[in-house]
């Protein structure tokens, strides 16, 4: 899959502003809105690449391999990318400049060696002492070790056990599915299946060379203490281990059956699960194992599904994306569109909002678990995802729409009814917003031994809550209750040193420029206290270049990393929307921070962007969306140049 221009905007009949000088903050956002416009689908969509790790194109070569559907070509381009993406010391990590990461490079060496690869070849090598260094295949994740117990290179006695019967338990009982985050509980209904059968196809070679001591390579890990959580659940899981020997049969069959039917039925038109990769695969597996065959449509559907995740580059490699972000994106850039001086009713932003509204989803998902009152109403960020809608895109859909002067406005205003409706409904008891589900807090899926990779529950956080407070001031509801609880609990929850936290965006810039223009759009004003925090702690963050950057090692280590890294496109144009909302048009440091992104701009408009600013779970799992590069800095030059600090056009 390649992005692909509609053919039917012409973008410098489209650009609002031109100026002579083409080192102006106009020059350089009429430059940005051309290439922006230049990349829109005729079907009304923009979708950049999302890009992750190589464990999504190992793990593809191990689905393929499992299933016995592995191809040559498909090995050879993957293989060809996973190779590229391997540094110096021979290891791969999780983002661009990260630290080495153990389980990443197990799978990417496991997918090399499955490839053909010499384990004495150099790079091979290299690769295996690190491994060795870091502990050896008993040192990584459990979902490492799952897809090596897949073919019999891990014992599945050393692994957490997940039984299948954990789909009985009532939405009210701890740590039942509806606990866990929409992505987890995909991902782990399909995985209690493949835990019951502990299947074994035998891989076509070992991988000694990965373990510290091959005499002993599956070394038990020592209890922790009883008293402490770590401990509980460790016992817990030694009965469930217990349990998987003793379980009653027709108990069993029927948490198989019902298992198998509750994946079945969330399997999405396009034949992937939730538009992410994890779920789909463990899925295929799960389906596989309970006795569907390859030819089966439901099986069929979902490995065809994975075409249309697969980047094909020009070289000859190929890598899969996690997760696409048509919605996402369509509705940002329309945003920035209309920020850089488009009027209304444009044919891009016309032929955007007649998409969108066609991806409405009208349907009940598992949001309806925990508001069984609730109508439907909203959007996801993929293309088919109809089980779960998010608050995120919706409220940002909704601030889109808004701003778009469209010829059926009946059409649209419906649409944004039933939405602001369902995302009312979705506020959790706290008064602020997560993204998936209401109220999805306990804190005990994360203590489970199962799930030591990302973060499983879906809390409330102050980015998906800030746009919810931007998008109801923007229609007029600024003044609802349960707005005001949602600015409580922004206000509430502002750190420290004045930032907010990036649950979806690194981190904490993100964070802020997305509570600050919520915050004055819902009448704080701009000499608050606590913008007045955000705007000194964005003033020290700024770096010498002029820009703003923050690496994603500030999940682990806040102290020295919150809010600093190197200075990127993205990062700097979220800094720049913070400080324009806070009224700091004529502060020096804005003046800087636009010479950066007029400075950096590449002849085509748009901005070189290697590093990951994007966030799918806190530190173990890192996005690089390209399409931020460019859609951020539109907006953030828009509001500049036009002086609408908080969007619209002068």
């Amino acid at each position: 899959m390649t992005a692909t221009a509609g053919g039917r905007i012409d973008p410098e009949a489209s650009v609002a502003v031109r100026q002579p000088d083409d080192s102006s903050p106009g020059a350089a956002l009429s430059r940005a809105t051309a290439h922006l416009l230049s990349l829109q689908h005729a079907d009304g969509w923009w979708k950049g690449d999302l890009e992750t790790n190589v464990t999504m194109d190992a793990e593809d070569l191990l689905l393929r391999q499992f299933l016995g559907i592995r191809t040559e070509e498909q090995t050879r381009g993957a293989a060809a990318w996973i190779r590229s993406q391997q540094r110096e010391d021979g290891t791969w990590a999780t983002f661009h400049g990260g630290p080495p990461e153990l389980s990443t490079t197990v799978e990417a060496y496991v997918a090399l060696k499955l490839a053909g690869d010499d384990p004495a070849a150099p790079h091979m090598a290299a690769a295996a002492a690190y491994v060795r260094g870091a502990g050896g295949i008993a040192a990584a994740r459990v979902f490492t070790r799952i897809w090596l117990a897949l073919f019999g290179w891990w014992p599945w006695e050393r692994l957490p056990e997940l039984p299948p019967e954990l789909i009985f338990l009532p939405h009210w009982a701890p740590l039942n599915i509806y606990s866990f985050g929409q992505w987890a509980r995909q991902t782990i209904v399909p995985l209690t299946v493949v835990s019951a059968h502990r299947p074994v196809r035998p891989g076509p070679f070992d991988l000694d060379e990965l373990h510290t001591d091959p005499a002993n390579p599956f070394p038990e890990r020592p209890l922790a203490a009883a008293h402490t959580w770590d401990g509980l659940f460790q016992r817990l899981d030694r009965l469930m281990h217990h349990y998987h020997r003793y379980a009653l049969r027709p108990l069993r069959r029927l948490a198989l059956q019902q298992a198998a039917r509750w994946i079945i039925e969330r399997q999405e038109s396009d034949g992937c699960w939730g538009g992410i990769q994890p779920p789909a695969v463990y899925s295929l597996i799960a389906l596989n194992l309970l006795g569907y065959r390859l030819d089966h449509p439901v099986m069929k559907a979902g490995i065809a599904s994975f075409d249309g995740f697969t980047v094909h580059t020009e070289d000859g490699r190929r890598w899969m994306e996690a997760c696409q972000s048509p919605v996402w994106d369509t509705c940002l850039a329309a945003i920035a569109l209309r920020d850089a001086g488009l009027p209304g009713d444009h044919p891009a932003l016309v032929g955007a909002t007649d998409w969108m509204l066609g991806e409405e989803i009208t349907k009940r998902g598992d949001w309806a678990v925990k508001r069984p009152q609730l109508q439907p109403g909203g959007w996801a960020f993929e293309f088919q995802n109809d089980t779960y809608p998010d608050v995120d895109d919706t409220a940002e859909v909704i601030l889109a729409l808004a701003r778009v002067d469209h010829p059926a406005p009946e059409k649209v205003d419906g649409a944004v009814r039933r939405a602001i409706d369902w995302t009312l409904g979705m506020q959790s008891r706290n008064g602020a917003w997560g993204a998936f589900d209401a109220d999805n807090t306990s804190p005990l899926p994360n203590k489970l031994p199962f799930c030591d990779f990302g973060e499983v529950i879906d809390p409330p956080s102050a980015d998906v809550t800030a746009h919810m407070v931007e998008m109801l001031a923007a229609v007029g509801r600024a003044g609802d209750p349960r707005c005001r609880r949602g600015i409580t609990w922004l206000l509430r929850n502002q750190e420290a040193d004045g930032s907010w936290f990036g649950r979806w965006g690194t981190n904490y810039i993100y964070g802020t420029m997305s509570v600050v223009p919520a915050l004055v759009a819902a009448g704080i004003s701009t000499a608050h206290p606590a913008i007045r925090r955000s705007v000194r702690w964005l003033e020290q963050r700024q770096n010498e270049d002029g820009g703003w950057g923050e690496d994603l090692r500030s999940y682990r280590d806040p102290a020295d990393w919150s809010g600093r890294g190197d200075s990127t496109a993205s990062q700097t144009a979220w800094a720049l929307m913070a400080l324009l909302a806070a009224g700091e048009r004529d502060n020096p440091v804005v003046e800087r921070g636009v010479r950066w992104l007029i400075r950096t701009q590449r002849p085509d408009g748009t901005w070189d962007e290697p590093q990951f600013t994007g966030t799918g779970f806190p530190w173990d799992f890192s996005i690089n969306y390209h399409l931020y590069r460019l859609v951020f800095p539109v907006t953030a030059l828009g509001r500049y140049v036009h002086d609408t600090p908080l969007g619209g056009v002068s």
